[in-house]
Formats: C-alpha cells, structure tokens, sequence
C-alpha cells in the first residue's frame, strides 16, 4: 500500500514544521486527533500512541516518531496492530505557490491475501480521510496564525 497526501499551506516553512512536529500540539488545533500519549520522550526520538476518530469510528495506534531536523522530515514507524510495519514520511518542499506538506504512507501489509482488502480499509477508509483532515486542519491553523494582524 503507498498513499500519498498533500496540500499547499501558506506559511513560513520552518514553522509547518515545527508545529507538524510537536504532537502534543495537534490534539489541540487537530479536532479529529483524540489524544497522543508519549510512551518514550526524547528530543528528536519518541514512542507515542496516537488516537483519532474517522467518522466518528475511535482508532489508535503506536508510532516511533523521528523528527529529522537536518532534513526537515517527520517519520512514524507504526509499532503494532494492522498498521505494524507502515512507514510514514512527512516532507516539506518550498514551491512558488507555498509550502507543499506531503505524508507519504507504505505499507507492506503481513498478510498478503488481505492486503488488496486492507489497501481500500486502512488505505483509502482510514488514512485518506485522517491524512487530509490533519492537513486541512493544520493549514487552517498556521494560516490563520500566519495572516493575523497584530496591533
């Protein structure tokens, strides 16, 4: 399974980043994210179960999260349950028009009878519906934070 999600967000680069990187944020400004629990904390390196509602259907899973500051790159390494194994990239690329945020999602799925089933359940179901909210949710966010007038 490979799904890729983007948007173009207008704001400074470094500040997407940022604020896509500090997790205890989003359950804040992400109305769809439940919470996000830390399992290990260190600076650039953190286990954390991450929770969120689709449709109103509650979903959780735990993630090692590597914030790759040298890169500018978030990856989540899903740890356990039907996304273990996935790999999930967040990029960063400048463009004339704004900043495109991508999440790239790869799962090869463990068991491979299932998986044509788990692309459309957990691809397109799941992921699709989630990774474009936090993006539209996050954009509204920066944007919104970015465009204020402060007198």
């Amino acid at each position: 399974m490979h799904k890729t999600n983007s948007i173009i967000m207008h704001a400074p680069k470094m500040s997407i980043f940022e604020t896509a990187a500090n997790l205890e944020l989003w359950p804040k400004i992400l109305p769809h994210y439940r919470y996000i629990r830390y399992l290990e904390r260190s600076p650039n390196r953190n286990v954390v179960v991450m929770a969120a509602r689709r449709s109103g259907i509650p979903i959780k899973w735990t993630s090692e999260v590597t914030v790759d500051r040298d890169r500018v790159e978030i990856h989540f390494q899903h740890l356990k349950a039907f996304t273990k194994g996935m790999h999930v990239v967040w990029t960063f690329d400048e463009k004339p028009d704004g900043v495109l945020v991508t999440i790239l999602h790869d799962l090869n799925f463990r068991v491979k009878i299932l998986a044509p089933l788990a692309d459309k359940i957990i691809g397109d179901f799941f992921i699709g519906n989630i990774a474009n909210k936090t993006l539209r949710c996050m954009k509204s966010y920066l944007e919104g934070r970015t465009n204020r007038v402060i007198i």
